[in-house]
């Protein structure tokens, strides 16, 4: 057989292909880019930023923030800028500045190969010369087409300009940050120094804040980004020679105070910065700075005035009693998710605690401000309001012992037995005193019998938008051991307010470009991410007043018919309060920024700011009432431990007035409810899959039932005789036809009235029987609207007039109740002349 030959790759062959189809492309961009005409230097000196946008309130009469309305600028030649500023930004934005051509062939290399595999343009690549076209003579449009004019024009700058030039035309130009342009006014602004004096870490800053002055804004919410690319622009300068080893380490660890008066002029400073990093991000800087956009937000800036007032004056009243130095405050709409106010500190340009951060999106601890998501994922799952869960020391970890000792092979470290802010234990006790009075042990209890997955899926379904991984919690998120943002928290609690309807929180109503070109707008998106009956549940059990008053009293975060919760956090390091109305959803973190712990945390701290600005923001949006959750149809056979009957699973009704077995007719208020004792945990009567279904067989199956049931045991050894025992042997055997369950209401009469009578007369009405039964109380309508409950002798006096009763025909209604519970009812048609 003759051998063959094994053939190679013809690489040479490609290569050549690859590097004749080059130059073709390189050649025809050349022919292209020599009919572009390069403007001279005096247009770059001349330029002049035009098209200010403009950022709104509501009304879009009163302007937050002007791009241009007082631009800070100053030409200097580039002996006067300083040597470390010059290093600093070469270094970071184009290190081989003094050697190319206006352009990196490598960059571009890679910068094609990226928007290739990105079968779009997302990469750029730029040196400083392709910087300064792109922000001089070309518009924002991300395409190939407007890069190659760039890698152009670059070339043929550098060509016409000297590298000190176009490095002076730079630094003069650059955007460092609000209205603030050029490395001189930069270095004016935020150190109060020329640009010759900056130091090596100064220079580091302004030079790391170059390609997202927003974003690494030091008055912003990443400030911790601005740090680490400072210290990326050192190093960056020591691998360059530009500086010593002795001076970067001086330069890292130096503290550098930036002056607040860099950002004098903005109104509603946090609230307008959350609003331009989301424009940058959509729309780029450039056009956001120099396109003479007018974005019209959701502020609200009458509210917004009043809660940077209350927000500073309290924080002043709460640092020395309280030491918490910082304040921050959301108010939302929750039928539109419109943020109408936003503070994210005492005061923006506060240097003692960083004012600029903005707690508003900050992440932290919520406290028992989180609880609602669990009591609300709880009465979707079919619990109620009166389920009763035992508020006693319970250890949780399956790793101790239900007395909170660890088993063989584990620490106390590895128990978990919370208890609650007072220290105290109160026994059985309903989900809605539970939730009402904060209590942590049945908050913990709840947690588990809903599961963490389900109560995380409902907090996020409702706007929170941190706690994505569900295993990265235990039983404590239930306490705030996850983090969340006021703003999230502030706009989820919305959703109960608006009957279990989202509405994202948004800030911007209407964005026109500077031709008037709507660009963006409005749209509601309102999403029922939450049973309108739970929300309505959750509303009626938060704006319980009554409910709180073992905890919070009657003053302190009360207004009638307003839900409200509070929240705080181990060690006080976080006091929360978030409340709302039909009309709008308030919240009000305190704490410190450093972290630091306050003194005797609590509802003391934030809720006086709530209250105060909530009752304000009333008088703007009139509070209506919460509509009444529907009436559970199951609620007469449920489990009687779901309906707030703890002492036993076997309950009778009596007649009270015969001690014998009510009926189906037996008047409701008769009926009293006898239970055969026999105290056990929820966990003995409910399974947690299966809240309404069947008695468990073996609630021992369940890990956590031989944790609860021995200290539900133990307090019930201490307490049942102050409750008494109930036996089979004292439930009556049968009824009675003769009882009052067969008794009908007395009949009634009127005296001392008559057909008609004028609306200034007075009038004195007696209510009396001839039955049986003497009445015990009676009940006074009129038109059907409630007036009075009469007490015995039953006389009601009253003049007509005083009532806003109008001439023409009323009727009056008696309604009454014997003593035997039996009710009647006798009305009165009246001409007021």
């Amino acid at each position: 057989m003759q051998d063959h030959k094994k053939r190679s790759f013809p690489w040479k062959k490609v290569l050549l292909g690859l590097l004749a189809l080059f130059f073709l492309f390189v050649g025809a961009v050349l022919v292209w880019a020599s009919f572009i005409k390069l403007p001279d230097i005096s247009t770059f000196e001349a330029r002049q930023i035009s098209n200010s946008s403009k950022i709104t309130d509501r009304t879009g009469q009163i302007v937050l923030y002007d791009a241009h309305q007082s631009v800070k600028r100053t030409q200097i030649p580039l002996d006067q800028m300083g040597y470390p500023v010059q290093k600093a930004v070469i270094s970071i934005e184009d290190q081989d500045f003094y050697n190319n051509d206006g352009i990196r062939p490598t960059s571009i290399i890679r910068a094609m190969l990226i928007n290739l595999t990105h079968a779009s343009y997302v990469q750029g690549g730029s040196t400083i010369t392709q910087q300064i076209i792109k922000n001089t003579l070309l518009n924002g449009d991300k395409s190939i087409t407007r890069k190659l004019k760039e890698w152009v024009l670059a070339i043929r700058l550098t060509r016409q300009f000297s590298k000190n030039q176009i490095l002076e035309i730079y630094l003069n130009d650059a955007p460092l940050g609000g209205t603030v342009y050029g490395v001189e006014a930069a270095s004016e602004a935020y150190f109060n120094i020329p640009a010759s004096q900056m130091d090596y870490a100064q220079a580091a800053y302004l030079a790391a804040m170059l390609p997202a002055p927003t974003y690494y804004s030091p008055f912003g919410l990443n400030k911790a980004a601005l740090d680490t690319r400072k210290n990326l622009v050192l190093s960056k300068m020591k691998q360059y020679g530009y500086i010593t080893e002795a001076e970067y380490t001086a330069a890292k660890n130096e503290t550098v105070t930036f002056n607040s008066a860099a950002n004098t002029g903005i109104k509603a400073p946090h609230f307008v910065f959350y609003i331009l990093q989301q424009l940058e991000q959509k729309y780029g800087k450039d056009a956001i700075d120099n396109g003479g956009y007018t974005i019209k937000t959701t502020l609200d800036y009458d509210l917004q005035q009043k809660a940077e007032q209350i927000v500073a004056q309290q924080t002043v009243l709460n640092e020395k009693a309280y030491n918490d130095s910082n304040q921050g405050l959301v108010a939302i709409d929750p039928t539109t998710g419109q943020i109408l106010a936003m503070v994210g500190s005492k005061n923006y340009f506060a240097t003692d605690i960083d004012g600029a951060y903005n707690v508003a999106t900050a992440q932290r601890q919520p406290g028992s401000s989180f609880k609602p998501f669990v009591y609300a994922t709880a009465f979707a799952d079919g619990y109620t309001p009166d389920t009763v869960l035992f508020d006693v020391p319970t250890e949780f970890s399956t790793n101790c012992s239900a007395d909170e000792q660890p088993l063989p092979g584990f620490t106390q470290k590895d128990c978990y037995h919370p208890s609650n802010f007072d220290n105290k234990f109160e026994g059985p006790l309903s989900l809605r005193s539970s939730l009402a009075e904060s209590r942590d042990v049945t908050a913990v209890k709840l947690l588990y019998l809903v599961g963490i997955p389900n109560t995380i899926a409902t907090a996020h379904a409702m706007g929170i938008t941190t706690l994505n991984d569900p295993n990265a919690y235990g039983l404590s998120l239930v306490l705030g051991g996850g983090e969340v943002t006021l703003l999230d928290i502030t706009s989820a609690y919305g959703v109960f307010a608006n009957s279990g309807i989202r509405n994202p929180a948004t800030g911007i109503l209407e964005v026109d470009d500077h031709d008037g070109n709507v660009l963006e707008q409005y749209q509601p998106n309102p999403m029922q991410v939450l049973d309108k009956n739970v929300a309505l549940t959750m509303n009626n059990v938060l704006s319980d007043a009554q409910a709180r008053i073992p905890t919070f009293g009657t003053t302190l975060i009360t207004i009638p018919g307003v839900a409200v919760k509070t929240g705080t956090t181990n060690n006080d390091r976080d006091a929360w309060t978030v409340g709302y109305t039909p009309e709008i959803s308030v919240g009000v973190w305190s704490g410190n920024n450093d972290n630091t712990p306050m003194k005797n945390g609590g509802s003391a701290i934030s809720g006086p700011t709530w209250k105060m600005f909530m009752q304000y923001a009333i008088t703007k949006y009139p509070q209506t009432q919460f509509e009444d959750p529907t009436p559970d149809p199951d609620a007469a056979t449920l489990k009687p431990i779901l309906r707030g009957v703890w002492q036993g699973n076997e309950t009778v009704n009596v007649d009270k007035v015969t001690g014998l077995r009510a009926t189906d007719s037996t008047p409701a208020d008769a009926i009293v409810q006898k239970v055969i004792t026999d105290v056990h945990d929820i966990l003995y009567w409910v399974d947690k899959s299966d809240p309404r279904g069947p008695v468990p067989t073996n609630p021992g199956k369940d890990p956590e039932y031989k944790l609860w049931e021995p200290p539900v045991e133990s307090w019930w050894a201490a307490n049942a005789s102050k409750y008494g025992i109930t036996t089979a042997a004292d439930i009556p055997a049968g009824t009675d036809s003769s009882t009052s369950s067969t008794v009908v209401g007395s009949p009634l009469s009127l005296s001392g009235i008559s057909d008609t009578m004028n609306l200034t007369d007075n009038a004195d009405i007696a209510v009396t029987t001839t039955g049986q039964y003497p009445l015990s109380s009676v009940d006074v309508l009129i038109d059907n609207n409630y007036i009075a409950t009469l007490p015995d002798p039953f006389h009601f006096v009253f003049t007509p007039a005083d009532y806003g009763l109008t001439a023409g025909t009323h009727t009056i209604t008696f309604n009454a109740t014997n003593s035997v519970y039996a009710k009647s009812t006798i009305q009165k048609t009246i001409t007021f002349q």
